[in-house]
């Protein structure tokens, strides 16, 4: 039984140095070729709709495929159910050591990390066949930066997502605010929080700030502004960081408006758990607009969610995409933005199989194999075939996968990111304790340019 097997692998892995002792390529006793696959998953635990996708369809599909082909392969999953830094430490010693599994996933932000470090090669150069591949017409561009890194694809996307304003539609119609709105600029956005402002006991907008809520800071609430204001983080072409740009003045100036202005709430930035309060109490109907990602709608207010359900959802709450500062001045001249992220699967350049990798990572991003992997509820996905059927009878997914992701940006792929992303955090912090957008974005260019120092780019202001 498969089960006992990828069980029994598991609990090797365990107890071993990295996944290189669990694994491997190359061809088994019986003349089989052998294939593995390592994903940050595990049946009964973390990911596990991934882990039983991979268990119970991907490879007996794939084996089976092949067979009718003339070519016997085995193909092994190997389990892992553990912090994200930690898989990510054990798959670089293997990477290192030339070994490692044939397939594997990585968080898009660290694919740029693992190809400075030589780990990972240009999908191109593992398989020229990669340059054919139908699925590709069906990725948008945008997406399809998850996956690419100095211009280079290394992998496929596996999945995304992507950012919007969600507000309540009650709390608009009291505020005499229209209840399908679209703000068009920071300015509609400030307007209707002024509006909401009126209401007793109700936060007007609530804009994640601080170092407390960490990467939802940086995710949620700066870097789409940014890219708002009409500038990205980072510049790949150029190796160039965003300082105290002009781009970063009214980001953080945004900020100031919000939390100077009395329309946001402080103390939710500085708690430790300020997001989860501002999630209960946007289904409490206290606050009027929340900057989020898709896992809000579907796994915080959904009428089934744990965290903060509202039976009432569909009809309570409304979404809007996030607008440029003014129509046309967000990056590549776009009207409105979003941020995403997601995960990416890559090639083991090392492999003793890769041909027959390749065609098993175009298997596990087929549309078959995509519809085949969301038993419990459709999401969106990196094609947008896929999207457009599994997708036509949800409103808010069909809404992101269509209108919003053609448009979104990624976070910068490469080492230094996190750090520079606390840099960020601890900017919007000073600004919510009251320091000016222009000293926060002095403060900031300061930090970023001694953690930047010569060897991981330059620091434009």
């Amino acid at each position: 039984m498969r089960t006992r097997r990828v069980a029994a692998l598991a609990g090797l892995c365990a107890v071993s140095l990295g996944l290189a002792a669990c694994g491997g390529s190359g061809d088994g006793d019986d003349g089989a070729a052998e294939l593995t696959i390592a994903l940050n998953a595990i049946s009964g635990g973390k990911n596990a709709e991934e882990a039983d996708w991979v268990e119970d369809w991907v490879i007996p599909r794939f084996e089976e495929q092949q067979r009718k082909a003339g070519v016997e392969v085995n193909v092994t999953f190997e389990a892992s159910g553990v912090d994200d830094e930690q898989f990510k430490s054990r798959l670089a010693l293997d990477l290192q050591s030339g070994s490692g599994p044939d397939i594997f996933s990585l968080d898009g932000i660290w694919l740029g990390e693992f190809a400075e470090a030589g780990y990972i090669a240009p999908l191109p150069e593992t398989s020229p066949a990669s340059a054919d591949w139908e699925g590709w017409q069906h990725i948008p561009q945008a997406v399809q930066q998850l996956a690419t890194f100095d211009g280079e694809r290394y992998g496929i996307p596996a999945g995304t997502d992507a950012r919007v304003l969600f507000y309540n539609k009650d709390l608009f119609r009291q505020a005499g605010l229209p209840a399908d709105w679209q703000p068009t600029s920071w300015a509609e956005i400030l307007d209707a929080a002024e509006a909401l402002n009126a209401l007793d006991g109700v936060t007007p907008i609530q804009l994640n700030a601080g170092t407390a809520m960490g990467e939802a800071t940086t995710m949620q609430g700066l870097l789409p502004f940014l890219a708002g204001a009409g500038e990205e983080i980072y510049a790949a072409d150029s190796g160039a960081w965003s300082g105290a740009t002009d781009g970063m003045e009214r980001t953080l100036g945004l900020y100031e408006d919000i939390y100077a202005g009395d329309l946001g709430d402080p103390d939710l930035q500085r708690e430790t758990q300020g997001r989860d309060k501002s999630f209960e109490q946007f289904a409490a109907g206290e606050i009027g607009i929340l900057a989020e990602g898709d896992y809000f709608w579907r796994d915080v207010i959904g009428p089934d969610a744990d965290v903060a359900p509202m039976a009432d959802r569909d009809e309570a709450v409304g979404y809007a995409m996030i607008p440029a500062v003014e129509p046309g001045q967000g990056v590549r001249g776009q009207d409105f933005v979003s941020m995403s992220g997601g995960g990416v699967r890559v090639l083991n350049p090392a492999s003793d199989n890769a041909g027959l990798a390749y065609e098993l990572l175009e298997f596990m991003h087929s549309p078959e194999a995509f519809e085949a992997s969301m038993p419990s509820g459709p999401r969106i996905t990196a094609r947008t075939d896929v999207n457009e059927r599994v997708l036509a009878d949800d409103p808010f997914l069909s809404f992101l996968a269509g209108e919003v992701l053609p448009l979104t940006s990624y976070r910068p792929a490469v080492a230094v990111y996190p750090q520079v992303s606390v840099l960020l955090q601890e900017a919007t912090a000073a600004v919510v304790e009251g320091d000016s957008a222009a000293d926060a974005a002095a403060a900031y260019q300061e930090d970023l340019e001694e953690l930047i120092g010569d060897d991981n780019g330059t620091v434009t202001s």
